[in-house]
């Protein structure tokens, strides 16, 4: 068991030492969009299932969003500060998890219209970081 926790230890900690770049950053997107499209098709095709596959994903990739090693160690502070915004992001990813597990819980006890409501103010989520921290 020691050996087990140990090695998981040691795994992650490489991951994490590698940091989180701009490519990362892309791939996390990406697989949140797939989740999104997921939970969306989970709706047309009235299948709990699929939707639980969606948030589940989503809900594993968003915890790992986080400002690019370029844009920690940036020396300009006033850039630093526009990129960085951690407590924006934070909040953001909180909010866009709780939605995701109304999906879910709402989804799956049938009431569709409320978790297609969860759906869109994670869209809105989504859109409020790209507009205000991405800068689209």
């Amino acid at each position: 068991m020691k050996k087990v926790l140990l090695g998981m230890t040691v795994a992650s900690m490489l991951l994490f030492a590698n940091g989180y770049t701009q490519a990362d950053r892309i791939l996390d997107m990406q697989k949140m969009a797939q989740a999104m499209q997921d939970i969306q098709s989970g709706f047309f095709y009235n299948n709990a299932d699929i939707v639980k596959v969606g948030v589940k994903d989503l809900k594993e990739t968003i915890v790992k969003v986080r400002p690019t090693d370029e844009e920690v160690n940036n020396k300009d502070i006033y850039e630093k500060w526009l990129n960085n915004n951690l407590r924006m992001t934070n909040k953001i990813q909180k909010k866009i998890k709780k939605k995701a597990e109304d999906i879910e819980e709402r989804f799956t006890d049938g009431d569709a219209v409320q978790a297609l409501q969860a759906y869109s103010k994670i869209s809105g989520q989504c859109m409020k970081c790209h507009v205000n921290l991405r800068k689209w």
